[in-house]
């Protein structure tokens, strides 16, 4: 079930919570207690976090949640390292470095019943019963009332943002309701690498800026900026590596590139997704002043559509 991005919403008959700046993923357990997590877009990750198999001590439940890495700092999820335990077996020593936990905010299947037909309450209610908290799984808290107030606080503890959900709202497996509202922190999107800058002066061996695009309307691919910012080295180097191992001879686009960009660019293979933040949008539907926040690799590309794109 996928949230729907709008503004807060006003009246009874909502519950708030605070959005998660992690990876989704829905983690099922069997009768014997084996963990399975399973990202958005269908891949098995659950190698890449084996403290998560605690979970397995609740047999043959079915939670939607998120795994975060929370920067020891802040105590917030930190999006960035993440990044680290993404798509890799982890030593001993990254798990000790960069921890993850699993926040679970809905159950689906409880002792083999299923419980998307419920409604949230009842859902939340059995969450709670069952009591998964545990070292590296926690329930993180829901509020009533003020969504508002919600969203000062998640300001406040520089979190992702407020998701409002209808409390009397069944669960709706795949699809995109309005039983679900989010309002990020900050504007976010997700796009396409579609190629590279070289890099120059302190990025010299690296890359300068990413190319980035997004599916119109009419399934075209379009160019939507480029971002230089917001990478840190470790960034810079994996990206690098991914990269080079996806060059094509031609730009991906089905739109024109501005010469700017394509005189320098290298084109790659338009498979992976990432996500920035940025200030506004031009009026030509591009992004403006993008900043990067990190790889997506549980989103599919045809998934990456921007529906402010003119032409």
């Amino acid at each position: 079930m996928l949230a729907t991005a709008g503004p807060i919403p006003q009246g009874p008959g909502w519950v708030f919570e605070f959005k998660w700046d992690g990876i989704r993923a829905i983690a099922s357990t069997s009768s014997t207690g084996e963990l399975r997590l399973i990202s958005r877009n269908d891949l098995d990750i659950t190698a890449s976090f084996p403290e998560l198999a605690e979970l397995g001590r609740h047999r043959s439940v079915v939670l939607d949640g998120e795994i975060v890495a929370l920067d020891p700092a802040t105590g917030a999820p930190s999006f960035a390292r993440l990044q680290r335990r993404i798509h890799v077996r982890p030593s001993t020593s990254l798990l000790a470095t960069v921890p993850v936990r699993f926040f679970a905010f809905d159950l689906l299947l409880h002792r083999r019943t299923t419980m998307v037909g419920e409604p949230w309450t009842r859902r939340r209610e059995r969450l709670d019963e069952l009591d998964p908290a545990g070292t590296a799984v926690a329930v993180p808290p829901f509020f009533e009332g003020d969504g508002e107030a919600v969203a000062q606080a998640a300001e406040a503890q520089r979190l992702e943002g407020v998701m409002a959900k209808r409390a009397d709202a069944v669960y709706e497996p795949g699809r995109r309701s309005r039983s679900w509202i989010k309002t990020p922190r900050f504007d976010t999107a997700e796009a396409i690498v579609c190629g590279f800058t070289t890099g120059e002066g302190r990025r010299a061996g690296t890359f300068g800026s990413l190319l980035l695009g997004a599916y119109d309307q009419r399934d075209r691919l379009r160019f939507l900026g480029h971002v230089g910012t917001g990478f840190t080295e470790r960034m810079l180097g994996d990206l690098l590596d991914r990269l080079g191992s996806r060059t094509i001879p031609a730009s991906p686009y089905d739109d024109e590139v501005p010469r700017m960009y394509a005189r320098k660019a290298t084109w790659v293979r338009p498979d992976l997704v990432g996500e920035v933040v940025y200030r506004n949008v031009t009026p030509d539907g591009r992004l403006r002043h993008p900043a990067w926040r990190g790889l997506r690799p549980e989103r599919r590309p045809a998934e990456v559509r921007w529906e402010g794109i003119v032409g």
